[in-house]
């Protein structure tokens, strides 16, 4: 199976949900066997007024995370947007306007009121300082109150919120990876799914903080803004300007064929090590949370699978409405349902810290990404026939299999 870049999917991608899986136990393994394993790797970080900012390993395994995705975006595409019109219209208004403040009021429901006893009424979590903020023990800021641990001012939290954290930095980060392979796998319009994640990487530069930082902060945990700034040029800026000059730079010096069929081949190891390392990391610390209330994955995965279920179907029904093509609409609709966890499990680590429970909200986007959008997937191939100028059913194709002559 290929890509839209004729690259093979490999089996990573197929079975994300499964090295997820693994992932879990083999972090929680770790935590058993070596505690202070992943408590030394993330204490070697960059320290502000005594207080650890950014976790060296943590920000290497994100880089190069984040790094293969930005080089193999052409951004000379965005040019070509206003070809596109409405489609490309639809999924920022989707993504921006939209997304984001649903994924506040399902997560707020979920967590903060329905599963708020389950998690525990008087659990707290311990989460980094806010970078910039120097506040005595005792003290409070937003929902959480100061306090020392081993040494570090940490802010005592309720853990619910914590939760709720990582879910506000899922929803304002939709995905600009591997929409690609869902765009192509539903037969959309190949060009189209690439435009619309340039505009994306981009528009995050701006949009993501803006609105992480406003939310956040309605949610009861500001950050400041300075931290978020640092944490867009890290994870994401950092990536995108490396990788637009260097796809720049080796297309010039060795062409675009080995560029795609080389460089980009020998970047998806890298991408998958650096993945799992980082996931085994955050279940090496959340562990005894995991073992004692086993469920904590469910209550988060919840209000996770109906945000992207409904962020689905919102831009599904818009795209009809607008009486867009099946190409379009598909990827429209998808690029808005799936996030970009990568960037959210940066935001997380660099805010909350590694061992937070926003980076562990983020991590079970990930376990729920790929099952959740391959059943979208299927959904938009039985009702392609909803949108005019598609076949009757593209579902007997099955996913990947273009009819297209």
């Amino acid at each position: 199976m290929r890509d839209t870049a004729g690259r093979r999917i490999t089996g990573f991608e197929r079975h994300l949900t499964l090295w997820v899986a693994l992932c879990i136990l083999a972090g929680i393994g770790l935590g058993k066997l070596a505690p202070t394993l992943a408590t030394m790797l993330d204490g070697l970080s960059i320290f502000v007024n005594g207080a650890p900012v950014v976790s060296i390993p943590i920000a290497v395994c994100l880089f190069f995370m984040m790094y293969p995705i930005m080089v193999k975006i052409d951004f000379a595409s965005v040019v070509k947007a206003g070809r596109s019109g409405r489609p490309v219209w639809l999924t920022l208004f989707v993504n921006w306007a939209i997304k984001p403040f649903t994924m506040y009021a399902i997560a707020l429901l979920f967590l903060g009121v329905l599963f708020r006893s389950l998690i525990g009424t008087d659990a707290v979590d311990l989460v980094k300082m806010p970078f910039g903020l120097d506040l005595p023990v005792g003290a409070t800021h937003g929902a959480g109150t100061v306090v020392m641990q081993d040494g570090v001012r940490m802010l005592q939290v309720p853990l619910w919120r914590s939760y709720f954290a990582g879910c506000i930095l899922l929803g304002i980060a939709p995905c600009t990876a591997m929409v690609l392979v869902w765009g192509y796998l539903a037969r959309g319009n190949d060009g189209l799914t690439l435009v619309m994640v340039a505009i994306n990487s981009l528009t995050m530069l701006v949009l993501y903080g803006l609105l992480g930082g406003f939310l956040l902060g309605v949610g009861r945990l500001p950050v400041p803004w300075q931290a978020l700034v640092l944490s867009i040029a890290i994870y994401v800026a950092l990536p995108l300007v490396a990788g637009y000059l260097s796809r720049k730079w080796i297309i010039r010096a060795r062409g675009e064929q080995w560029f795609r069929e080389k460089f980009l081949h020998t970047l998806t190891p890298i991408t998958i090590i650096a993945l799992l390392t980082t996931l085994v990391l955050l279940f090496s610390f959340k562990g005894d949370t995991i073992l004692s209330n086993p469920l904590t994955i469910l209550w988060i995965a919840i209000p996770l699978f109906i945000q992207t279920n409904l962020i689905f179907w919102l831009g599904y029904w818009l795209a009809r409405l607008l009486k867009l093509r099946y190409e379009d609409a598909a990827p429209a609709a998808m690029i808005g349902a799936s996030n970009h966890f990568e960037v959210a499990i940066a935001t997380a680590t660099m805010l909350f810290g590694l061992s937070s429970g926003a980076a562990l909200a983020t991590v079970v986007g990930v376990l729920i990404e790929v099952p959740v959008m391959l059943m979208l997937v299927r959904i938009c191939l039985r009702t392609s026939h909803w949108f005019p100028g598609a076949a009757t059913s593209l579902a007997d194709a099955g996913p990947g299999r273009s009819a297209r002559k």
